[in-house]
């Protein structure tokens, strides 16, 4: 369960940015909250939804979760001359590129808080350290400065040993989960859970790639059959080539002569949108992992992108505290009885070009506000100005 995390020097992320989903005292709906006795006030958020004017850096937030499971994964990658490929610092100013970037995260494992981060600059990780709070109080599992290492007395296993494999540019939880150190491996594999889709479109060959790791989940064209996406089936096509087999997904049409099967590259950029979108959040609410989804409106109707968040904000739906962090534009969400106001976020740029991230409670509202019109007449920032169309006019003559 993902309580909090932390980003810093990513992008068009300059300081450190913060996104709880730790619930807050608000009064609104509490039906949706995933009960966690881990959490300061016992719940915490199903989705969190964070909107911006285009180029605010949403994107890079949730860019961000992605590039640290990836550092994570990444140990047997690269050679130890190969640096840490995944960084990339802010670029317009002219420190940040010699300044660590810093990337961290709470959340729960076996009942218990834990909190894990580290910095990195483009050769090596420079820092790193793994915290719990096994009586709400912090306890120090490992701090790493450079190449040297400290343990404390509640980490066990093989810890020096494992510390002397891990290379400048790999992380310790890595090196410790590939050797088999026990609590090393269980905070590896909460990362290497942690799902995600991008924001760009889905070709028909890629969505066949993605679905055919696995069989088409039934709720999958359950969804799409709902949403009148005209899909009543599907079937796997296989076909020889000369060094390997193609496998590939058609989807069923009810026609006048019976179903008729269409490749994906036939079908709408929305419904190959959605099984991927689906494919992901059905794989997550059944081990109830986070799930991060770029652009979660793209190609997709008001009601889709709607249902997909109550899918994650209803116990029935949700029961093992799978969670959402996603961005999107579709401001009709925001005049909906499904979102608490703490699970709306924002994200828009300083003067400096830097991204920042602020929760909608950052703001005076009441229960019952209104808070589609809030955000349309600029009431919460994060918003573009309305953009004048007099300088497109074609000139006279």
């Amino acid at each position: 369960m993902l309580l909090r995390l932390g980003i810093a020097n990513h992008l068009s992320i300059r300081d450190r940015q913060e996104v709880s989903l730790v619930a807050s005292s608000l009064s609104d709906r509490m039906d949706g909250l995933i009960r966690c006795a881990s959490a300061p006030t016992g719940s915490v958020l199903p989705a969190v939804l964070v909107y911006g004017a285009n180029a605010s850096g949403k994107s890079n937030l949730v860019g961000a979760i992605r590039t640290m499971r990836e550092m994570i994964r990444s140990h047997t990658k690269f050679g130890v001359d190969d640096g840490v490929p995944d960084r990339h610092p802010f670029r317009l100013d002219g420190e940040s590129a010699t300044t660590p970037s810093c990337f961290e995260m709470d959340f729960v494992l076996s009942g218990v808080r834990h909190h894990y981060g580290f910095e990195a600059t483009q050769d090596a990780f420079v820092r790193e350290w793994l915290l719990d709070y096994p009586s709400r109080r912090a306890r120090t599992l490992f701090e790493r400065a450079g190449t040297d290492f400290r343990f404390g007395r509640g980490l066990k296993g093989r810890n020096r040993l494992i510390a002397d494999l891990t290379r400048a540019n790999s992380l310790f939880v890595s090196a410790g989960a590939q050797n088999g150190h026990e609590k090393l491996a269980a905070v590896f594999s909460y990362f290497a859970g942690i799902r995600g889709v991008a924001g760009s479109s889905v070709s028909g060959p890629s969505a066949s790639a993605w679905l055919v790791r696995g069989r088409l989940d039934d709720r999958v064209l359950a969804f799409l059959r709902e949403a009148e996406t005209g899909v009543v089936g599907h079937r796997q096509r296989t076909e020889r080539l000369a060094d390997d087999d193609d496998v590939a997904i058609e989807l069923a049409h009810r026609g006048t002569g019976g179903d008729v099967f269409l490749e994906l590259e036939r079908e709408s950029a929305g419904t190959r949108r959605l099984l991927v979108v689906l494919t992901e959040v059905f794989r997550a609410l059944d081990d109830g992992s986070p799930v991060v989804i770029d652009e979660l409106d793209g190609s997709l109707h008001t009601q889709a992108a709607l249902a997909v968040v109550e899918l994650f904000c209803s116990r029935s739906t949700n029961p093992h505290g799978a969670q959402l962090i996603a961005t999107l534009h579709d401001t009709n969400l925001l005049s909906t009885t499904v979102l608490r106001r703490d699970q709306v976020w924002f994200a828009e740029k300083d003067r400096r070009g830097a991204t920042v991230i602020y929760p909608l409670t950052d703001i005076r509202t009441r229960k019952g506000d209104n808070l589609e019109l809030g955000y349309l007449q600029r009431r919460y920032g994060a918003t573009p100005r309305r953009l004048s169309t007099d300088a497109f006019a074609p000139s006279p003559g």
